[in-house]
């Protein structure tokens, strides 16, 4: 067997034992099995989850599951990482060990005791932090906690004094942050969400003067709303006009980081999905900062739930009307077509839809922006058929704007036209 497979991109040679037999990568954090073999672990661990009780080289029957870290190998590879900077070669980082569970047991067991003589709130919290710690590490270690009943233990600081007006305590703090890292069941959050207390109190740190603790109820809040299936429940979060006024205000911050945002688009989209209360995100500013954070920042991800949002407002008179009234609304649903996603195109052409149904200002302004030229060229991509079909009606709308040496005949369009959805 040769010491050296192939050049890669990088050009040069991975010496052999550096890589990994099952992904033939150079390894980051080598482990033996009990047959004596060295895989990476994320690797190895796909291997067994597969169901695979054998060593992939060997074909021998694994004695038991147990992952030896060989710290040696990774050492040296971390050398030959070091030695081949110049050719472009980044070192691989120490990894981070697994939770040990009887660890874990321990820190639960110290973060849920009763607050006294012997135990205070500062060793409780420093408990629950070094728990998220683990939790940051890895799927593995989440996983591992919320085995050990962490989500019920957290639920239960979390909330234990829903009355108080207090909320920046270390400890609310510290159980919100690994809370969310978590993921819920339906019951866990229908339980939550269930609670007008507790409803209120996530409500009540959306307005906490700690940024992180705000952030922190953003995604708790989407996480109930999205693992709740009953719409009555939804309807109880939702139906206050301070929830989205506390989301919003994260879109709208400055400095907001961008996890704020992230999660702050997450939970305005979760709350919009509530059709009864729509109106009370379009009376809390949500169509102005929507727009002008469309505009600036968002990633792929966050801009089709952005875009989602929009259309889903715009399906309200008064949405329509208060994005009509920002001047780059029209601009900018125009420009987004066939340039960020199939989806967010599918969004965009909607939200044109419903505002140039609704306002022939509108249509003059799409229109001028181009937009007749970008839906011919959307009816003959490989666009979605629920784009297609919104690019069509809005044709339609547009019919005075075609330009002359349009490629579509008008007859062809009117045949090949979908019945609206």
């Amino acid at each position: 067997m040769p010491g050296n497979l192939e050049p890669l991109d990088l050009g040069i040679q991975i010496p052999y034992h550096f890589r990994c037999p099952i992904s033939l990568d150079l390894m980051s954090d080598p482990v033996t099995i009990s047959t004596g073999q060295t895989y990476d672990r994320t690797s190895i661990d796909s291997w067994i989850a597969m169901g695979n009780t054998t060593c992939p080289v060997t074909r021998v029957a694994l004695s038991d599951f147990t992952l030896i870290p060989n710290h040696t190998l990774r050492r040296l590879i971390q050398e030959w990482c070091v030695a081949n900077r110049s050719n472009g070669v980044e070192r691989i980082p120490t990894p981070k060990q697994p939770a040990d569970p009887i660890s874990v047991r321990s820190l639960l067991s110290q973060a849920s005791a009763v607050t006294g003589t012997h135990v205070s709130v500062r060793s409780r919290a420093a408990a629950i932090r070094r728990l998220r710690g683990l939790a940051r590490d890895s799927e593995k270690n989440r996983v591992l906690i919320a085995g050990h009943n962490a989500r019920e233990i957290l639920v239960r600081i979390l909330f234990a004094d829903v009355e108080t007006t207090s909320s920046s305590s270390e400890l609310v703090s510290e159980s919100l942050a690994l809370l969310v890292l978590l993921h819920m069941t339906e019951t866990e959050c229908e339980a939550i969400a269930s609670d007008p207390g507790r409803v209120g109190f996530m409500t009540r740190l959306l307005f906490d003067s700690s940024i992180e603790i705000r952030v922190n109820a953003a995604a708790l809040i989407e996480m109930v709303l999205t693992g709740s299936k009953s719409m009555d429940l939804k309807l109880i979060i939702s139906g206050s006009d301070s929830i989205f006024e506390g989301v919003l205000d994260l879109l709208k911050n400055p400095i907001s980081s961008r996890r704020a945002l992230k999660i702050g688009i997450k939970a305005i989209f979760a709350l919009c999905l509530v059709k009864q209360t729509r109106h009370l995100a379009i009376s809390a500013g949500a169509p102005g900062i929507l727009i002008d954070r469309l505009a600036a920042d968002f990633d792929r991800c966050d801009t089709e739930r952005g875009l989602a949002t929009v259309e889903l407002l715009c399906r309200l008179p008064e949405g329509c009307a208060a994005f009509g009234e920002h001047a780059l609304t029209v601009p900018l649903m125009v420009k987004t077509i066939l340039r960020v996603s199939d989806r967010a195109t599918e969004y965009a052409a909607g939200a044109l839809l419903a505002l140039c149904t609704a306002e022939e200002r509108c249509r003059d302004e799409a229109a001028a922006a181009g937009l007749v030229t970008q839906l011919l060229l959307l009816v003959q991509s490989d666009c979605t058929e629920r784009a297609k079909r919104k690019a069509q009606m809005l044709l339609k709308l547009l019919r005075d704007s075609w330009p002359d040496d349009s490629t579509v005949n008008s007859d062809d369009f009117n045949r090949s036209e979908v019945a609206p959805f």
